[in-house]
């Protein structure tokens, strides 16, 4: 989790039907210049969505797939290379084989994220490439194996969900004879897909739009078909497949399911490697065109990936009046500490001291991670306590859990775990490799769970009344024998916080490996 120190970064977009490049250079702090794009079809969930497992044959495609992409990357240089994975990966039973094997033979960690994750990505990168002025827009992203749906303003986005309905996924349900498609069957899956997105239709129509955008390969396919048929047809056309009607759309997938599959293959705008999953994508499309109204889809051709590159860059411009990715993330966890009722106050204070106490241990030069692990061990002490609201016996473990389970935006599901972890350990146990919690996180990750539990598990007994006593601390190594003394600085009587600093010890000694002592002075 470095940052890049050339300012050359390559994003991984790792989707269920194809997995994608991008080589980008900031300059001047500000713009991307692109060095390299790079797509392929690898098909990653082909044949998953009937087993629940990524098959051998296509983890030894995208693993093959990435490791190149890799080498490609660091061909122009690039020192930072970031890897999402979405539906395919995510759903997979088996998703730790081929996250293994991509950091065996590619050197480098993919980042599963969620499909509200994926959702808020997708409409960083596609709003970013129009001017929505005061209108609203409703965005649908249509990927091998969810459909995602957001509506949002210039501002924000107001909405973000994720549909288990994608191209891949219906098509080899649907779709998979390459004989022609009877219209009343293709209607038939229309009406799966209407029970399959009824539940956002709700809050689509309180929301309400102005604009109707569309993105990704199936969408971008049937952009171009339409265009097509518009110039055959001798109707007016900008050349562009930047929209098209609703009814242009009928009409296209109603001639392409008259059509077996190698007649498909010929369709005048349709990629060949397309032609067996354009109508279980454009299904999805015309269904929900159909069901929000949406007469006109404006075409994107930006996506993931985009979003990814320019999440990165907001975090490398962390002070732009915080619309960084990691104020995204602050405002996500301050969301779920506040709807369990967290005891603000208090968490505030704890991360105050666990800020002090991690940089006191970096001056002593005993850890060496930076800003972002900093970051994540504030998130997990403003969350620590939440498990309360359930519970107060074993609350770290509830805390673990609805961490854990939130739907967390800013994050991929490895710093979602680093968060969970820590406030789990922040009270009671030693990590260990054997857990089942730690099981999705790799070495160096279960180290800095260690380190983070141990400062806060600390942190929480220098506050043990809540009473913001202990003002702030020094922390010195001494030897003869080698040891730690913490200073509390306080103007109160602070034995309380001195006896949960002793009973709360252990971690720290165990992380550490040097005895803690404590002291107060005003």
């Amino acid at each position: 989790m470095t940052q890049s120190i050339n300012g050359i970064f390559a994003a991984i977009d790792i989707g269920t039907n194809s997995i994608r490049l991008a080589v980008v250079k900031t300059e001047d702090g500000q713009r991307l210049t692109t060095l390299a794009q790079h797509r392929e079809a690898v098909r990653l969930g082909e044949g998953e969505f009937e087993t629940g497992e990524l098959t051998p044959e296509a983890i030894r495609r995208g693993v093959l797939v990435v490791a190149k992409f890799v080498e490609v990357a660091r061909g122009f240089g690039a020192d930072e290379i970031v890897a999402f994975a979405t539906s395919a990966v995510r759903e997979a039973d088996n998703r730790e084989e081929f996250i293994q094997r991509v950091r065996d033979e590619a050197g480098i960690e993919v980042r599963v994220i969620s499909g509200i994750e994926e959702a808020r990505l997708i409409w960083t990168g596609v709003s970013s490439g129009f001017d929505l002025g005061d209108k609203k827009a409703i965005l649908i992203d249509i990927g091998g194996g969810s459909t995602e749906v957001i509506i949002g303003n210039a501002q924000e986005h107001l909405m973000l969900d994720s549909l288990k309905l994608g191209c891949i996924r219906l098509s080899n349900h649907f779709f998979s004879s390459p004989e022609p498609v009877e219209w009343e069957d293709f209607k038939k899956v229309q009406g799966y897909i209407v029970g399959v997105a009824s539940g956002i239709r709700r809050r689509i129509e309180s929301l309400g739009f102005d604009m109707a955008v569309g993105s990704a390969g199936t969408i971008n396919a049937l952009g171009a078909i339409c265009a097509k048929r518009q110039i055959e047809a001798g109707l007016p056309s900008t050349g562009r497949q930047n929209s098209f009607l609703i009814e242009e759309l009928r009409e296209a997938l109603q001639m392409l399911c008259r059509l077996p599959l190698e007649g498909r293959r010929e369709v005048p705008g349709l990629d060949a490697n397309r032609a067996d999953l354009i109508l279980g994508g454009g299904a999805v499309i015309l269904t929900l065109m159909e069901m929000f109204g949406i007469e006109r889809l404006t075409v994107s051709d930006r996506g993931l990936r985009d979003g990814i590159l320019l999440d990165h860059l907001l975090k490398e411009e962390g002070a732009k009046e915080e619309f960084a990715a990691s104020s995204v993330r602050r405002r996500s966890i301050l969301q779920l500490a506040r709807a369990c009722r967290f005891e603000e106050e208090h968490a505030r204070h704890t991360t105050h001291l666990c800020f002090r106490l991690y940089d006191e241990l970096h001056r002593l030069g005993e850890h060496v991670y930076g800003s972002l692990a900093r970051e994540l061990l504030e998130y997990a002490a403003i969350t620590h306590d939440i498990g309360t609201f359930l519970s107060h016996s074993n609350h770290q473990k509830h805390a673990y859990y609805l961490v854990r389970n939130s739907d967390l935006l800013g994050f991929n599901e490895s710093e979602i775990d680093i968060i969970a972890n820590v406030a789990l350990y922040h009270r009671k146990g030693i990590p260990k490799k054997k857990h089942l919690n730690l099981e999705n996180l790799n070495r160096a990750d279960r180290r800095l769970v260690t380190v983070l539990a141990a400062i806060l598990r600390i942190a929480e007994g220098m506050d043990r009344g809540h009473l913001a006593l202990v003002k702030d601390l020094r922390l010195e190594k001494l030897e003869n024998p080698p040891r730690f003394e913490l200073t509390l600085l306080s103007d109160a009587d602070c034995t309380l916080e001195m006896w949960g600093v002793l009973n709360n010890r252990d971690l720290f000694e165990f992380a550490f490996e040097a005895p803690l002592t404590v002291r107060t002075t005003k």
